[in-house]
């Protein structure tokens, strides 16, 4: 898998673009929300008409789930494979939009890879007859009020979905659309700093 590796301190943020995205994308987010972390920012290996994404959907909002879980499973084998080579001890998921929904999916179908995860404009990825045990597990939420892209019930959700799975979810509603603003770095950074000590 292409990817791009900054070597850092722990915990390790484990970078995952959006739609249109590299691995190049998200690596300015990630030195904002924790200057000097080692980052692994792999690259998404579906094409969707020029674009780069982790996994296919059949129409806006609407996920290929079969796709979903077998890209999940295989970016996660890729996320361990890198941790024992460069003996990462935590990883925490920084996901934009498509990026974000297959981090969550990681920490539904592959619990216990991610130490925590910060999901910036996410839906609800797949739905589990029996979800995982992610007791105490820390999830930032960064939702728009505004977000064309998805229905406002999605942020809820996911964030009911996750708490109801154990997780330490923190969800924070944004006075903006999709895009990324100063506002999610800042939060983003401070919920960094209090889940895992610089």
């Amino acid at each position: 898998m292409k990817h791009r590796f900054e070597p850092g301190t722990s915990p390790t943020l484990l970078l995952l673009h959006g739609t249109g995205g590299d691995e190049n994308d998200l690596i300015p987010l990630g030195q904002l929300i924790r200057p000097g972390a080692a980052m692994l920012s792999p690259r998404g290996e579906v094409d969707e008409n020029g674009q780069l994404r982790f996994f296919r959907r059949l129409a806006p909002g609407v996920f290929d789930e079969a796709d979903l879980v077998h890209r999940t499973h295989q970016l996660a084998d890729f996320v361990e494979d890198q941790s024992e080579r460069h003996h990462f001890r935590k990883i925490v998921a920084v996901g934009y939009s498509n990026g974000a929904n297959i981090a969550a999916s990681m920490l539904l179908l592959r619990p216990g890879l991610l130490s925590g995860a910060i999901l910036l404009r996410a839906m609800v990825p797949l739905e589990l007859a029996h979800p995982p045990d992610l007791a105490g597990l820390p999830v930032l939420i960064l939702a728009g009020r505004h977000d064309e892209m998805m229905s406002p019930d999605q942020p809820q959700r996911l964030a009911a979905l996750l708490l109801g799975a154990g997780a330490d979810v923190t969800l924070e509603w944004q006075d903006t659309g999709h895009g990324l603003g100063p506002m999610d770095v800042k939060t983003a950074k401070e919920w960094m700093d209090a889940n895992f000590a610089p």
